[in-house]
């Protein structure tokens, strides 16, 4: 899980993850990663209508 952020980091520029993005990053459901939203334990912005996340928040979250 570390080696894909640190791929991530080193390859991708990309400043914010969309939902499918951060399902790969951590190997966990959509319907995981909603309820730890809804629950306050995910960060995530809906500026846009779509579920968007930084990087930090997604490690805030991974605990690392």
């Amino acid at each position: 899980m570390l080696k894909e952020i640190e791929r991530l980091i080193k390859y991708n520029h990309i400043k914010w993850y969309n939902l499918k993005d951060v399902c790969k990053i951590t190997n966990l459901s959509q319907s995981t990663l909603r309820r730890a939203i809804s629950k306050g334990e995910l960060k995530a912005s809906k500026k846009t209508g779509k579920l968007l996340f930084k990087l930090d928040w997604i490690e805030k979250f991974l605990g690392e």
